[in-house]
């Protein structure tokens, strides 16, 4: 199972020593997440501060930003970086996209699979010289003149994965995508039931093998020296979960698990703004759904029996004070554990 390490945000210096220490530590790669800050900047200083690790958004939100644009920026971190760079797109939910963002809201599946196409059409002009003719429902591109073309770079091509919760979503990310990033929002039984399905039903309609696509997450993963710090670790996933579970986007993932009447009644504690409360309503039970959490040495054997032969991918951070020595220790022995992906697919 290959392990990522979630670098820094707020401080572009912490994220090079971050990172250095990561890929010594024997990570496979390192992610960044769009919350408070920009996602992009902090994997070019790891790309300068590292040799071997993948560099991955997961994920960037899509929508907002140009292909061109996006594009870009992937180019540039996938040529820096000497072909590390694995492009993670999002789509964000509805309230965001118009509220927070500013901009119209369409389906996101199909306008996900235009995006892709848009932005794929950009690298194929940059890379072979072809002119830029891509006419989609919602993108139509057809002027790159030289001055703005990037010299070809000659390395593979960049991965696409997409955040993916909902039906529609996961057999898009089957189709037309290298990877998924599933929501931490996720239990195993929903990873089993509903993810894989459909993603093995996009995967058969693009005639590829699952070999060649990443499944990415699905839980939190909550590690520490015992138990006690276990405990104390899951208090701010209980507050995420709760944050998460009040989103009416994610309330597939409750139904599964009979819990529409929580869903519905943290949805009501968020629009009254009475966030601090919210944690409280997350269960023992409900936590353990979401959360894959033990100590040191019982991690190997809980990620097994949580993602093994499922998912091929986790995201792993450990508390400040934890040994270097000890951490190579844990994730060598989780990189042992079965994975089905082997590698993207070579360019057709």
């Amino acid at each position: 199972m290959r392990v990522y390490a979630p670098l820094p945000m707020p401080d572009w210096r912490a994220a090079a020593t971050a990172a250095a220490a990561a890929e010594e530590a024997g990570y496979d790669g390192l992610a960044t997440v769009e919350l408070g800050h920009d996602p992009f900047a902090p994997l070019a200083v790891a790309a300068l501060a590292t040799r071997r690790v993948a560099l991955t958004t997961s994920v960037a939100v899509a929508f907002p930003r140009s292909p061109t644009v996006l594009a870009t920026q992937a180019w540039d971190l996938h040529a820096q970086s000497g072909g590390r760079f694995v492009l993670g797109l999002g789509s964000q939910v509805k309230g965001h996209i118009e509220r927070r963002f500013g901009i119209a809201w369409s389906p996101p599946a199909p306008r996900l699979r235009d995006y892709i196409g848009a932005i794929r059409a950009v690298w194929r002009c940059w890379t072979t010289g072809e002119p830029l003719d891509y006419r989609g429902r919602h993108y139509r591109l057809s002027l790159m003149t030289p001055d703005f073309s990037p010299e070809p770079t000659g390395l593979p091509p960049i991965p696409i994965a997409i955040a993916a919760v909902g039906t529609g979503m996961l057999r898009l990310a089957g189709e037309v995508a290298d990877g998924v990033r599933l929501h931490p929002l996720c239990s195993r039984r929903y990873l089993e039931e509903v993810c894989l399905p459909q993603i093995a039903e996009g995967l058969r309609g693009s005639r590829r093998q699952r070999a060649t696509f990443e499944i990415h997450g699905g839980g939190f993963v909550v590690t520490g020296p015992d138990p006690a710090a276990v405990e104390k670790a899951l208090d701010d996933v209980r507050r995420r979960v709760a944050f998460y579970a009040s989103t009416r986007t994610y309330r597939p993932i409750l139904t599964l698990h009979g819990l529409d009447e929580l869903g519905a009644k943290l949805h009501r504690l968020s629009v009254a703004g009475r966030w601090p409360e919210m944690a409280a309503e997350v269960s023992d039970e409900m936590l353990a759904l979401f959360a894959a959490a033990a100590p040191y040495h019982e991690l190997k054997s809980t990620l097994a029996a949580r993602y093994g032969g499922l998912a091929d991918a986790i995201d792993l951070a450990f508390p400040a004070d934890a040994p270097a020595a000890l951490q190579r220790e844990i994730v060598a022995d989780i990189r042992a554990i079965p994975q089905l992906f082997t590698s993207f697919a070579p360019p057709d």
